[in-house]
């Protein structure tokens, strides 16, 4: 079923789909985070305390969670074009009507529908990915497409910043909508899945049942619980962690945050181009796979486990924040790859799907239990105490998703049974 990986020459096009990935996982990003700065000081700030703000976190993830469950089928039944789409329609408008709510509760609503439409994002670029990429170009096309959520990171906080400082709030929402309409139009027209791979990528979905039988599917989920709230944690809580502890405003945080995200936005093609570069040199792909995720789940947790006892500014916090965030984007161009290795074309954006519960979850669990960490720790101690704590949560969960990845998830092959059943299907 493998069909470029016998002989058919990749087209250039591969490119031009990617680079259209790459841009909706920017505006994802985009999307995702402005909020959180822009509620990180200022008149939102003062509507939305720590509190409030892990539990609206936590909304986001529930709602990203409920979407992975069926958010993947949805897309390998529709298809690319059609599925990728109608998920950027959706968070976008989710995203347009930030401007128009004021209290924590309305908040926390417009983000939960934002989760319901950002969550098809990578079982949709990952379909992609499987439709243009042969195997061996997989985890590099991968990390290109991720790279998006970095860049988009590295872009929230000046632009943001500046938006918000010469307009308002409101207006930058506005404007972070009409980008992700403007997307949708272009991929719209340009978009269609390569003849050679219709049949594959429209081939029979495999039920939900089956999916959870395998033993790569269960602990992909667990691996994420673990592993993707880490990420997060970088994300939603840099801003106010800038002003909470080192009293940065919200013009210095535009400039200072991207660092971090800079450093990150390397893992993304180092690791993916790691993987590739062993697989050149002999390592078989499953272990080459495995290796890169169980390496960059040991980069992720380690900046945090050692942050308590090195940071003494906010420059080695941004320099630690970015060293983790590297380990995670090079996890995740890995772990982008790992569905097409594992099962058909078909599947790959439903096994994604499936295994990012385990991400909305693992969010939606620690956004909320941040959230009241601080709030908790703040009472007995110092701000700075309070963030330590987190630090040394976030960094041993980490590890825990490496233990599972290295112990419990077993070889990163070809499911025989996966494919058995989309052939049987194909046959009768």
């Amino acid at each position: 079923m493998e069909t470029m990986a016998v002989g058919v020459k990749p087209s250039r096009m591969r490119w031009v789909m990617i680079t259209m990935a790459f841009l909706a996982t920017v505006l994802n990003y985009v999307h995702r985070l402005s909020f959180n700065y822009i509620s990180a000081d200022g008149e939102l700030r003062k509507l939305i305390p720590n509190e409030a703000f892990g539990y609206i976190g936590t909304a986001f993830f529930i709602a990203y969670m409920i979407s992975n469950a069926f958010c993947g089928f949805v897309i390998d039944r529709l298809g690319t074009r059609v599925g990728y789409a109608l998920c950027m329609a959706f968070w976008t408008t989710a995203g347009l009507f930030h401007a128009f709510v004021i209290t924590p509760l309305q908040f926390g609503i417009v983000r939960f529908f934002l989760g319901i439409g950002e969550a098809g994002n990578w079982p949709a670029g990952l379909k992609l990915t499987a439709e243009w990429f042969p195997p061996h170009e997989r985890s590099t096309a991968s990390g290109i497409f991720n790279s998006g959520s970095a860049l988009g990171a590295v872009i929230v906080p000046p632009l943001v910043a500046y938006l918000t400082l010469h307009y308002n709030w409101q207006t930058t929402f506005i404007i972070l909508a009409v980008a992700g309409y403007l997307w949708l139009a272009i991929f719209w027209f340009i978009y269609y899945t390569p003849k050679q791979e219709v049949k594959e990528a429209k081939g029979r979905q495999i039920p939900l049942k089956d999916l959870l039988k395998t033993r790569f599917v269960r602990t992909f989920i667990l691996s994420k619980f673990f592993l993707d709230p880490v990420w997060y944690f970088v994300t939603f809580w840099i801003g106010r962690y800038l002003v909470d502890v080192h009293h940065l405003t919200l013009k210095q945080i535009g400039w200072l945050a991207v660092i971090p995200f800079i450093i990150a936005d390397v893992g993304n093609i180092a690791g993916g181009y790691f993987t590739q570069f062993i697989i050149k040199r002999g390592m078989p792909i499953p272990k080459a796979r495995k290796l890169s995720l169980c390496l960059s789940a040991a980069i992720m947790g380690v900046p945090f486990l050692v942050a308590p006892f090195l940071v003494t500014s906010p420059l080695s916090a941004l320099v630690l924040f970015g060293i983790s965030g590297f380990g995670y984007t090079s996890y995740t161009a890995n772990s982008l790859a790992c569905p097409a290795d594992v099962a058909p074309k078909s599947a790959s954006a439903s096994i994604w799907g499936v295994g990012c519960v385990g991400t909305g979850l693992g969010g939606a669990v620690f956004q909320g239990l941040s959230g009241v960490v601080l709030t908790v720790v703040l009472a007995s101690y110092n701000i700075t105490a309070a963030y330590n704590t987190l630090f040394l949560m976030y960094g041993t969960i980490s590890i825990l998703g490496m233990l599972v990845l290295w112990f419990m998830m077993g070889p990163i092959q070809k499911h025989n049974t996966l494919h058995e059943i989309v052939n049987n299907a194909e046959r009768n």
